[in-house]
């Protein structure tokens, strides 16, 4: 029973409420006041010391403090010291025994703290407490709550003393001979004073623990933003006379338009290196003229104007417009759906507007194309097997199962998709894996690099690869732009669902199906006529001017009915607008027989394609001359005029020095006159994102 009562003593108790802490406190109080009545004169060789001055000296400047007084702090702190110090001082109580002799208590070693069970005012309850306190010791579980603790705090209240008495009567008790003379001995009550202070610290220490303290300034920190854009410096002006032909790959993404929208939306202004001009002027649908048949893909129109921002220069506009294959026509697909499913997609604007983006496409298809679906979350997994589009129930209820969880695994689940692909190949066909993400391959064996080599491989073999982009936060932009002109596909970026039905179904042709690859675009200028130029956009589409002529080069590719527009800022030989001097030391002049042919133009714009399922080029031809031009902007064509203004916002938001002059109500006035037929208010859109840009600029119009 002693062992028991030993265990028993070094217990934690039930948690208690404040009223309960403070009668248990009167009750110490009352059975120290008994035990000092009682007392004898205690006996060895320490002379005896007034008990109650101890207890004094501790309690009094605690219950004094105003910082303590009344406080839970004070009772935290105070209940558990004044009931330790009662048990401590009325251990020193004289007990019979021989004169000359000192009690000393022999401490058994402390067991590991378990709450008791429901204590109770009787012998028997103790002993229950023990067995509940065992059985919870053994099973490794605290011992049960005592709910009813504060409903039997005053019949319990008279006996805390009594059970802290019994305790030590139980305890064994030995007697040890007194220290020899001479020995300095603590006093009391120095020895009362350390254990309080220990008490005290240790009180302190485990209600930091609990109940942390935080500073009211303190504010969470923000989400990390692990947005990334490839970085590229705008275009400078060139010199004919030294630099005289530009060369570029054809883009017909427009991620980038999706997500300036939505920046200006959230009210923020977009990062300069997530506007890329060529893809917001690609964003729109123009009537630009078309090719007669399929034996000529798409046809250029070339337009020259005055330009708004620059009386110095004029624009050279240069539109292509592919031909638009009929639905009827249109080669069966082979569609595969990469679709990111990892922890992060959890939110609105991710997994549930992707599932309902694809349930959008599915719509569009044929009966005779099939579908099938990979997910990435940590791996890969096989969501659907190819399945034909008749068998529709099927793949949207696919697509319905889908839940987030997980990391992203996203080389795993683009090596998986590309078997899918492989294994449904149709000959003569549409065979894209559709890859939906939020941001990058943050886990994955490969490396961006093997990323790309593997795509490109697939490529190769006839598998094209297009991206869709959903979600802030942790879009890596750059690595979704490289994948895709990589795979010879598209990046879009979707925000709503209206952004989804412009991509997959008003522009399902051409998002899907391709009519020419590998396009490729260079002009070169007459020095005759331009002394400089400087190409709007397409800062990451540049190639090398021997790029042009080489089939193993990789470029853009043209979907069926797309429009593609290039525009050039081009400097007139003698304007006052030119920035370069002349070379001291001029090339060789030309025959003039030469001179005779070529009088008049001023450029030769040149185009290289492949078709879909071929490997060598063919090239178109066009020369630019007065003929292509128009006296005012005002007399070009309406998608002209629009086009111009979109490109002249796109530069500001980029930051283009030469723009800084023209303010965002130019290019409303310019935009709005501009609109024309516009059935689904992307014009009107538009010209409302200049006013929200010009309002985060501050009002400033010329600000960029």
């Amino acid at each position: 029973m002693t062992d028991e009562f030993d265990k028993l003593s070094g217990r934690t108790a039930p948690k208690a409420s404040n009223e309960a802490r403070a009668r248990a406190l009167s009750a110490a109080m009352q059975a120290f006041d008994l035990a000092e009545e009682n007392s004898t004169s205690t006996q060895g060789s320490v002379p005896p010391v007034r008990q109650s001055s101890i207890f004094n000296r501790i309690w009094s400047p605690i219950m004094n403090r105003k910082l303590l007084a009344g406080s839970a702090l004070a009772t935290l702190l105070v209940v558990p010291a004044a009931a330790f110090l009662t048990l401590e001082l009325t251990r020193n109580t004289a007990l019979p025994g021989g004169s000359g002799t000192e009690i000393a208590v022999k401490e058994e070693p402390r067991q590991k703290a378990v709450p008791l069970a429901k204590p109770s005012s009787t012998a028997a309850t103790v002993d229950e407490s023990l067995a509940a306190a065992k059985k919870s010791e053994a099973s490794g579980s605290p011992a049960p709550e005592d709910t009813d603790s504060k409903a039997k705090a005053t019949a319990d209240e008279p006996e805390i003393a009594r059970l802290l008495t019994r305790a030590r009567e139980q305890k064994t008790v030995e007697v040890q001979s007194a220290p020899q003379a001479g020995s300095p001995a603590p006093t009391a009550a120095a020895e009362a004073d350390a254990m309080a202070n220990q008490m005290m610290s240790d009180s302190a220490a485990q209600l930091s623990v609990a109940a942390p303290i935080v500073s009211p300034d303190m504010q969470p920190a923000p989400p990390e933003n692990r947005e990334r854009f490839g970085k590229a410096e705008n275009n400078p002006v060139k010199s004919v006379a030294t630099d005289p032909v530009s060369t570029f790959s054809v883009d017909v993404d427009t991620a980038s338009y999706a997500f300036v929208r939505r920046s200006l939306m959230e009210g923020q202004v977009p990062d300069r290196d997530a506007v890329r001009v060529e893809e917001m002027v690609n964003y729109f649908p123009y009537d630009w003229p078309r090719p007669a048949s399929a034996a000529e893909p798409f046809k250029a129109t070339v337009t020259v104007t005055p330009t708004p921002w620059n009386g110095g220069t004029r624009l050279m506009h240069v539109a292509i417009k592919g031909y638009d294959v009929v639905p009827a026509e249109a080669p069966k697909a082979n569609l595969v759906f990469l679709i990111d499913v990892s922890g992060s997609m959890d939110e609105p604007d991710k997994l549930p507007l992707l599932k309902a983006a694809f349930r959008l496409l599915v719509e569009t298809l044929k009966p005779d194309d099939t579908v099938s679906i990979v997910t990435y979350a940590g791996n890969a997994g096989t969501v659907l097997e190819t399945t034909a589009v008749k068998d529709k129930a099927r793949i949207l209820q696919a697509i319905d199962t889908l839940q987030p969880g997980g990391s992203t695994a996203g080389a795993e689940g683009i090596d998986a998709a590309y078997r899918l692909a492989e294994k449904a190949f149709v000959k003569g066909g549409v065979n894209r894996v559709m890859l939906a993400t939020d941001g990058d391959f943050n886990v994955g064996p490969a490396s961006d690099d093997d990323l790309k080599a593997m795509i490109e491989t697939k490529r190769k073999s006839g598998i094209f690869l297009s991206v869709l982009g959903f979600g802030r936060g942790n879009y890596n932009d750059a690595l979704m732009q490289a994948i895709a002109q990589n795979g010879n596909g598209t990046a879009a970026y979707i925000d709503t669902l209206a952004e989804a039905q412009k991509t997959l179904v008003e522009e399902a042709g051409a998002s899907l199906f391709p009519i020419a690859k590998d396009v490729k675009l260079q002009v070169e200028f007459n020095p005759a006529a331009i002394a400089e130029y400087r190409l709007i956009g397409y800062e990451t589409r540049a190639l090398k001017r021997e790029d042009f002529n080489n089939d193993k080069v990789d470029a853009g590719d043209i979907g069926s009915g797309h429009s593609v527009t290039a525009i050039y800022e081009v400097t007139p030989k003698g304007s006052p607008a030119v920035l370069t001097d002349e070379l001291r030391y001029k090339p060789a002049q030309k025959t003039a027989a030469d001179a005779t042919a070529n009088a008049g133009e001023l450029a030769f714009l040149k185009i290289r394609y492949k078709k879909p399922d071929g490997d060598s080029s063919a090239l178109i031809t066009t020369p630019v001359t007065e003929a292509n031009a128009v006296p005012s902007l005002a007399e070009a064509p309406a998608d002209v005029r629009f086009s111009v203004a979109v490109a002249a916002f796109g530069q500001k938001l980029s930051g283009v020095s030469t723009l800084s002059d023209y303010s965002y109500d130019a290019v409303v006035d310019l935009a709005a006159a501009a609109k024309g037929a516009d059935p689904f208010g992307y014009r009107s859109e538009f010209v409302n994102l200049v006013r929200l840009a010009k309002g985060l600029s501050g009002g400033d119009n010329s600000a960029n």
